[in-house]
């Protein structure tokens, strides 16, 4: 491997109401990969959006496993979706 570190985000918002199917729609679907990534995490957000947030080891470039696109009458738009590669620990607040 590359040593190097590459998050993805994956950010969505649900029909109204809907938030928590999304976000449980989002922990199933993150869980899945063959491939099991560094860290995983899940945030949620008012107006019901879920944010799923994966580091893997590998370069910016390389492919790795995406959320796909939950079914249209769930979400009120396309997902959007960032790749990061991580510059190392900047320290936590207050070091």
């Amino acid at each position: 491997m590359s040593g190097t570190t590459v998050a993805l985000m994956w950010e969505a918002r649900a029909v109204a109401g809907r938030g928590a199917e999304l976000l449980e729609w989002a922990r199933a679907r993150s869980a899945e990969p063959a491939r099991r990534p560094l860290r995983r995490e899940l945030l949620r957000a008012p107006q019901d959006r879920v944010l799923v947030i994966t580091w893997w080891e590998g370069a910016y470039g390389d492919e790795l496993p995406e959320l796909p696109e939950p079914d249209a009458g769930l979400i009120t738009r396309p997902v959007h979706r960032w790749r990061f590669e991580s510059l190392g620990d900047c320290g936590a607040a207050g070091d």
